[in-house]
């Protein structure tokens, strides 16, 4: 059974944050909120965590997992940004889009487009995920928390926790969250191409 925390949203406690990581670092995949809708997570190097994301959600091998990234210095140890692309993808950050760009060595092969070598990058606005990312001190492999055959991801804790206990080693719940999956936009030809308009406004990337 998937443990259960109840997170305050502007105060997390530290003692329910530490625990969740300590999870996270034991090799467990979370549930947990962010500023455009609730995720799974686990670590970088975490390979049967990411089967289990794989499994949950019935992805293939062409799905972009994401770096959910602490600060954009940390994001760029994992990508690859051009200078021409730096101050844009800045200025978006934190906020609700994720980025497509060519991986750096620091990403594990399985992460990668199998074919285009390229990784998902994003900064959340959102106290509890910027509280777990700093604890954990790198960034968590994560995948919008939308299910087999659903057209909207789940948005409640609870109803999480009830349908994935199983499945899951801990859910975050912090009450409300973003209810979109972020605007993905992808880079990695140089040039902004929208892939999935969400939460984040893509009127500055057209």
């Amino acid at each position: 059974m998937a443990r259960y925390f109840d997170v305050h949203p502007d105060n997390p406690q530290p003692r329910s944050i530490g625990q969740v990581v300590g999870i996270v670092r034991d090799g467990g995949l979370i549930a947990y909120p962010t500023d455009s809708c609730f995720a799974l997570g686990c670590q970088l190097g975490n390979k049967a965590g990411i089967d289990r994301i794989r499994q949950i959600r019935h992805l293939d091998d062409d799905h972009h997992f994401t770096l959910v990234c602490r600060d954009f210095a940390q994001l760029g140890q994992f990508v690859q940004i051009s200078n021409a692309l730096f101050r844009s993808i800045k200025a978006a950050t934190p906020g609700s889009y994720t980025f497509i760009l060519p991986a750096t060595r620091e990403v594990p092969r399985r992460l990668l487009h199998p074919k285009r070598k390229t990784v998902g990058v994003r900064i959340p606005r959102h106290t509890v995920a910027q509280a777990l990312l700093t604890e954990l001190g790198e960034p968590l492999v994560s995948s919008t928390l939308l299910l087999p055959g659903e057209t909207e991801p789940m948005t409640q804790g609870w109803s999480i926790k009830e349908a994935l206990d199983h499945v899951v080693d801990a859910v975050v719940d912090s009450g409300e969250c973003g209810t979109e999956p972020t605007t993905v936009i992808d880079f990695s030809q140089g040039t902004a191409e929208i892939v999935r308009r969400g939460a984040g406004d893509p009127t500055r990337f057209e």
